[in-house]
C-alpha cells in the first residue's frame, strides 16, 4: 500500500518569521470591547501618569526633572550650575522620554523663561520667554541651571518617609510619588494640561496671599477666602478686571474666566504708547501681528508703525501714533480688538488620589492641608521611632556608666569575639542592639567625660519623645506645625504682588465707534445666487446687468453701505453679513456668488436675501402645502457676530416664496391648479419661533400644492380691481376664488 504523503508545513518567507498559533486569524469584536482594551489604558496613562498635576502642584515629568537634581546636589548653595544636558540626562533614569521633551520641561521652570510666578529652576543663558513665540531657547549643552532656594521647600523631610517612593521605570532606584511641599505650590503657579477627554488650567496666585489664606482656613473653616486671596496674580504682571462675581465663582467651583489687560505708558516727547506688561494668555508677536491686520484693514487709524522693542531690559512694544491721535482713546478700542486685552480660562481640575477633580480654591486648600498633616504625622513618626532608637542606646551607657571597670573585664576576658555581646547583655541585662553598641565604643571614649556628656541627652531625648507623642495625638499641634512652616514661608520668599486690578467703573469704556463709510448703495441678487452692490453713480453710467445665461435679477434693493443683510437658503439657514462686506462694483460684472462667499453646505442655494438697519418690519415664509409663517425681522437679531442661523424656518414643507414687509400688505398666491387667491398678510398672527410651521392660507385640491407668491403694489392692485369687476356674479356677490390665475398679466 502506498506510504501517505505527510502533509508539510509552510515555509516562512523569510528565515526570521516565527509561527504564531492564531495568527492570521480573524476575530469578531465589538468596537466598544476593542477601545475598552486598547485606547482606555492610553487614555488613563496620560490623565494620571501624564497631563494633570496633584495635590503637590507638580505633574510627573515634573517631579522627577526636580528630584533628579536635588539628588545630584544642586540645591546646596556651594554647589556650581551644572550643565542642563547632564540634568537632562540624569533625569533620563526617572523619565524614559527624549532628552528635548525633558529639556523643554525644564524651560518653563526656570527663572529666565519667565513663566512661573516662583521659578524653581536658577538658570544661565538664553532660555527664552513665556511671552514671544519666536525667542527660542539655546540647546542645552550651553545652558546651566541649578536649584532655587525655594526648593528647599519642596523636599524638607524628604528623606524622613514623609512620602511614598516607589521604583522607577526599570527597577534600579526609587522615585517619590509626591513632593513634601511645606506650601500650597498647586495654587502658587500656573499650571496648564491636556489630557483625553479632560483639560487643566490653574492660574498662580500671590504666595503670601495664599499662605495667609490656608492658615485663615485652619483656623476657620468658613473664612471669607476673597478677603485674604484677592486675585491671580500672573509672572507678567498686567491688570486684572476685578470682578468679584466671577472670582467667587472660580473660588467656589474651579471654573470661570479672568480678563487680564496691557499695561502701558504714553511717552509724549516722542508720540509713542510703550507697552510693558501683556497679559499671560497671549505673546508679542500675536499683538503686533493683529494691530497690523486692523491698520490695514482700515479699522483703526492713527497708529503709523508698531514695533517689538524687548531687550535684556524686559517686555517692550512700541505704538508709534500720527499727530492728534489720543493714546487714551486709542488703547480702549486696542483693547477690544486685539489680545492687548485677554481671558484666562480656569479649568481647575486636579489629581486626587488618582481621580482628576475640578474643585474651588476652598476645596483645594483642604485637600493640600489634609495631605501636608500626613506628611507632619508622618515626620514626626518617624522622627520619634529615631530618638526611640537613640534613647534605647543611651539607656544602656546610663547601665555601663555604673561600673565602667566591669565592662572592660567582660571584654578583656572573654576569649571568643562573637561571645563579647552575650557577656555584655548577661553582665549588665541589656538587649542585643544595645550590647552591640556597646561593643562598638571605641577605646578613646571610654572614660566618663564622654560616658555622662553622651547620658546628659537622655532627659533631653525623652522630653522630645513626650512632646513627639502628644504631636501625634493631637490633631491641633500639628495644624500649628503646619501654620509656623508657612509663616516662614511668607517671611522668605514672599514678594509684592504683579497684577494690579482695575475696576469698570474706573474706566471709561467707549462705545465702538462704528467706521464703515456710509453711503446709497443699490443691491441686486439674481435668482441662482449672484450679488451686486453698485452705488447709484455707477448704476447710471451702466444700467445694463451682466448675467449668466437663463438667469435674470429677483431681488432689488435701495438702502445704504452700513445696512446688514440676511441671506435666506433653501435649506432653512439664514447667513448674516453686512453691506460693507462686499466691494463695491459695476453692473458690467457678474458679482459674488453668495453659497460661494458665505461658505453655505454642500448643495446649499440661495431662496431670498433682505437688507434691513434696525431689524423693523416682517418676514412672511410661503410653503408648498399653502401655508405661511409670519416671522418678526427681529428674531435674526443677534448680539454676538454670529454668521450663521440654523433653523430660520421651517423644513416640514418645502419653501416657496419669502417676503418682507415693512408693514402688513396684500399678497397674490397661485396654485399648480391654476387657482389664485389675495389676501392680507395682517391676517397672519406673527411668530416668534422662526421655524413655525405657521397656518394655512389658501386651500388646495387634491395633488395641488402652492405654485407662486407675490407682493400687491398699488399698480398691480388696480389691475386686480378691474378683474374682479369682470368675475363679479350677477347677484352681485364676490367670487371667493379668482379663477384662472393666467388672465393677471402681473403674475
Amino acid at each position: 500500500m502506498a506510504r501517505k504523503k505527510e502533509t508539510q508545513k509552510k515555509k516562512p518567507v523569510f528565515q526570521h518569521e516565527a509561527y504564531i498559533e492564531g495568527s492570521g486569524s480573524v476575530v469578531n469584536e465589538k468596537i466598544a470591547d476593542t477601545l475598552i482594551k486598547n485606547y482606555m489604558p492610553y487614555a488613563m496613562s496620560v490623565i494620571v501618569s501624564r497631563a494633570l498635576p496633584e495635590i503637590d502642584g507638580f505633574k510627573p515629568s515634573h517631579r522627577k526633572l526636580l528630584y533628579m537634581m536635588y539628588k545630584k546636589g544642586l540645591l546646596s548653595p556651594d554647589k556650581e550650575r551644572s550643565k542642563s544636558a547632564n540634568v537632562v540626562g540624569e533625569t533620563m533614569k526617572l523619565n524614559p522620554h527624549g532628552d528635548q521633551a525633558i529639556y523643554e520641561t525644564m524651560v518653563r521652570l526656570t527663572r529666565g523663561n519667565e513663566s512661573l510666578l516662583h521659578p524653581y529652576v536658577d538658570s544661565k543663558g538664553n532660555f527664552g520667554k513665556q511671552y514671544s513665540s519666536k525667542m527660542y531657547f539655546a540647546a542645552a549643552r550651553y545652558t546651566e541651571v541649578k536649584l532655587e532656594k525655594i526648593c528647599a521647600e519642596l523636599f524638607r523631610d524628604i528623606d524622613k518617609e514623609t512620602v511614598d517612593f516607589v521604583p522607577n521605570y526599570d527597577n534600579t532606584m526609587q522615585e517619590p510619588t509626591l513632593l513634601p511641599a511645606t506650601f500650597p505650590t498647586v495654587l502658587v503657579n500656573a499650571n496648564m494640561g491636556i489630557a483625553v477627554s479632560m483639560a487643566s488650567n490653574i492660574c498662580s496666585f500671590n504666595l503670601e496671599e495664599v499662605c495667609e489664606t490656608t492658615i485663615a482656613l485652619m483656623k476657620d473653616p468658613d473664612h471669607d477666602i476673597l478677603s485674604t486671596l484677592k486675585g491671580p496674580d500672573f509672572p507678567g504682571g498686567g491688570l486684572m478686571l476685578y470682578d468679584e462675581e466671577e472670582l467667587k465663582k472660580i473660588i467656589d467651583t474651579g471654573r470661570g474666566s479672568i480678563k487680564v489687560r496691557s499695561k502701558y505708558n504714553y511717552d509724549k516727547a516722542s508720540n509713542c504708547i510703550e507697552i510693558t506688561e501683556i497679559p499671560y494668555s497671549t505673546t508679542i508677536e500675536a499683538i503686533i501681528n493683529k494691530i497690523d491686520e486692523l491698520v490695514k484693514a482700515g479699522k483703526v487709524t492713527g497708529i503709523s508703525y508698531t514695533r517689538d522693542e524687548t531687550d535684556i531690559n524686559g517686555l517692550k512694544i512700541a505704538i508709534d501714533l500720527k499727530r492728534s491721535t489720543d493714546p487714551d482713546k486709542l488703547m480702549q478700542k486696542l483693547y477690544r480688538l486685539t489680545p492687548l486685552q485677554d481671558s484666562f480660562p480656569c479649568n481647575f481640575n486636579i489629581l486626587i488620589a488618582g481621580t482628576p477633580r475640578v474643585m474651588g480654591v476652598r476645596e483645594i486648600l483642604t485637600e493640600w492641608i489634609a495631605f501636608r498633616e500626613e506628611c507632619v504625622h508622618r515626620r514626626t513618626y518617624h522622627d520619634l521611632q529615631k530618638k526611640k532608637e537613640k534613647l534605647h542606646l543611651l539607656e544602656a551607657l546610663s547601665k555601663i556608666l555604673l561600673d565602667i571597670d566591669k565592662a572592660i573585664r567582660i571584654i578583656r576576658e572573654t576569649e571568643n569575639e562573637a561571645d563579647v555581646v552575650p557577656n555584655l547583655m548577661i553582665g549588665f541585662g541589656i538587649d542585643e542592639i544595645q550590647a552591640e553598641y556597646v561593643a562598638e565604643i571605641k577605646l578613646r571614649n571610654i572614660n566618663k567625660q564622654y560616658i555622662l556628656r553622651r547620658v546628659e541627652e537622655v532627659d533631653q531625648l525623652r522630653a522630645d519623645i513626650a512632646e513627639m507623642e502628644e504631636i501625634l495625638r493631637d490633631k491641633k499641634k500639628i495644624r500649628k506645625i503646619i501654620m509656623g512652616e508657612l509663616k516662614d514661608v511668607i517671611k522668605n520668599y514672599a514678594q509684592p504682588r504683579k497684577t494690579m486690578f482695575y475696576y469698570q467703573s474706573d474706566v471709561e469704556e467707549e462705545e465702538e465707534n462704528d467706521e464703515t463709510p456710509d453711503y446709497q448703495v443699490d443691491l441686486f441678487v439674481s435668482r441662482s445666487g449672484y450679488f451686486k452692490k453698485i452705488t447709484p453713480q455707477s448704476l447710471r453710467m451702466s444700467s445694463e446687468q451682466k448675467l449668466k445665461e437663463g438667469d435674470y435679477i429677483s431681488q432689488s434693493f435701495e438702502t445704504t453701505n452700513k445696512a446688514e443683510l440676511v441671506f435666506f437658503s433653501d435649506q432653512a439657514q439664514a447667513y448674516k453679513s453686512r453691506a460693507s462686506a462686499f466691494d463695491d462694483t459695476k453692473a458690467s460684472v457678474m458679482g459674488d456668488y453668495i453659497p460661494a462667499k458665505l461658505g453655505f453646505d454642500e448643495g446649499e442655494g440661495l431662496a431670498a436675501m433682505f437688507p434691513t438697519t434696525d431689524y423693523s418690519g416682517y418676514v412672511v415664509f410661503f410653503f408648498e402645502n399653502g401655508k405661511a409663517a409670519k416671522v418678526p425681522m427681529a428674531s435674526y437679531e443677534t448680539k454676538t457676530n454670529r454668521k450663521k442661523l440654523a433653523k430660520a424656518y421651517s423644513a416640514k414643507s418645502p419653501l416657496v416664496a419669502v417676503i418682507f414687509a415693512q408693514e402688513d400688505t396684500d399678497v397674490l398666491l397661485r396654485s399648480s391648479s391654476g387657482h389664485a387667491l389675495v389676501f392680507n398678510t395682517g391676517m397672519i398672527l406673527p411668530k416668534t419661533t422662526r421655524d413655525s410651521q405657521g397656518v394655512q392660507v389658501m386651500t388646495l385640491k387634491k395633488k395641488a400644492v402652492l405654485a407662486s407668491a407675490k407682493a400687491l403694489d398699488a399698480e398691480s392692485m388696480a389691475e386686480l380691481e378691474k378683474y374682479r369687476a369682470k368675475t363679479v356674479p350677477a347677484a352681485g356677490k364676490p367670487a371667493k376664488e379668482l379663477g384662472d390665475a393666467d388672465q393677471l398679466s402681473f403674475t
